[in-house]
């Protein structure tokens, strides 16, 4: 069993894509871009890789105007280089890449015109693919499209468009339902029809179910059956709904408890688990060290390296318990150490915890910086204990320096993303 998380991450430096608008889309421009972003997945992967995670969504902004007429470049070609080296990293370590066009890639649509914009993009996603080496395993999602007041005629229409997508967009191609018009039973439908898989969102059946009443299991189970050797094992997507938030909204995290108690009732099925969800990697990183059987002690002391100033800005209790659950250093002890960072993370930071923490902080720094910059240091403190600078303000300025000064520790952990 794989675990990934979709596009972007959290305190990973150099991982940032780059657009522009399509005004600014010269040629210069787009492959100055188009070399960033291949530098960023490339940093993304490694990270991947150091972190044990062997399932990652690419974004589909890594080509700017990818399907567009705006990028005329044969990027395929141009970059070449950087795509198979990328795609040899990502089969050497055993990790699986997926693709999730946006909510305007529409092939059920009744205006044609949005119907082969769509057909242009699914072909953008299957040449990155393709270019990258990957095999059929790694596969394009996409949803089934809208209703259209006649949803018989709209998934008629589907079937129908499906004919006419290119063969590297039809080995790849999987359905997944959606939280408005597609249930499962829906898509499953289409699925067996044309003989495609399916992937399972727990969250979309949430908040669409359908009238079949089965439970996740269940349906996991059903979708399986659609999943062919030559397409890798089955992949569901797996979310949780963030509380006081319209209904199907993404969890800002996932609850390590519930998540668990998910995994433990599929029984540890042959099958991959994409996370949809806000924190995304650190996410994804929570829930392989949950569900590793080969633990590590010190991958413990890693992650809370990462996380202690967040927390110690946020609670002293919880940093304490957590300080003395790290000495025990127990595989069971890895469930409460991230139940306890779940909670700090739901708490506000204090003043007094906030001003304790950015001088534990300042202390990397301070031998470094200039009479200057201790200067403007406390002169941060001191106007943000009387209310008249943000916290936010503060850290931003001591994100600044340990850029400066290329303070590893800090630049590291996630006190200044949380």
């Amino acid at each position: 069993m794989r675990i990934g998380y979709a596009c972007l991450t959290i305190g990973v430096q150099g991982a940032g894509l780059k657009t522009c608008t399509m005004k600014n889309a010269n040629e210069t421009r787009l492959k100055e871009l188009i070399a960033n972003n291949l530098s960023a997945l490339e940093k993304i992967i490694d990270y991947n890789i150091a972190n044990q995670i062997r399932m990652f969504r690419i974004s589909s902004d890594l080509i700017p105007f990818g399907s567009s007429p705006v990028n005329s470049l044969s990027w395929w070609e141009l970059f070449q280089g950087d795509f198979q080296r990328i795609g040899a990293k990502i089969k050497a370590n055993g990790i699986r890449v997926s693709m999730h066009p946006g909510q305007y890639t529409v092939i059920n649509s009744n205006s044609e015109d949005v119907v082969q914009r769509a057909f242009l993009d699914l072909d953008y996603h299957a040449r990155v693919l393709d270019t990258m080496e990957m095999d059929d395993a790694h596969k394009i999602i996409l949803h089934i499209g809208g209703v259209y007041n006649d949803k018989e005629r709209a998934i008629e229409r589907f079937i129908e468009k499906y004919q006419n997508l290119s063969e590297a967009v039809k080995k790849r191609l999987v359905i997944e339902n959606d939280d408005k018009s597609y249930t499962i039973s829906e898509v499953l439908r289409i699925g067996e029809k044309l003989n495609i898989p399916v992937v399972f969102d727990n969250l979309h059946n949430q908040v669409n179910p359908s009238a079949e009443s089965l439970d996740e299991v269940q349906w996991i189970n059903r979708c399986q059956r659609t999943w062919q050797e030559k397409d890798g094992p089955q992949k569901i997507h797996y979310s949780q709904q963030e509380p006081l938030k319209p209904s199907g909204a993404h969890s800002a995290t996932i609850r390590i408890r519930e998540f668990m108690n998910f995994y433990e009732a599929l029984n540890a099925q042959d099958l991959d688990i994409m996370l949809e969800v806000k924190d995304k990697n650190l996410s994804a990183v929570k829930c392989v060290l949950c569900t590793t059987k080969d633990f590590k002690a010190k991958e413990f002391a890693v992650q809370w390296d990462l996380y202690k100033y967040t927390v110690m800005e946020r609670s002293k209790e919880i940093y304490r318990t957590l300080e003395s659950l790290l000495a025990e250093r127990e595989r069971g002890s890895t469930l409460l150490f991230y139940e306890g960072i779940e909670k700090a993370l739901q708490i506000q930071p204090g003043k007094e915890e906030a001003v304790m923490t950015a001088q534990h902080v300042w202390h990397y720094l301070e031998k470094m910086a200039t009479s200057k910059e201790m200067t403007g240091f406390l002169k941060d403190v001191e106007a943000f204990s009387e209310g008249r600078r943000s916290l936010s303000a503060v850290k931003n300025n001591l994100q600044r320096m340990a850029i400066k000064y290329n303070e590893e520790n800090l630049l590291q952990s996630y006190y200044f993303f949380l």
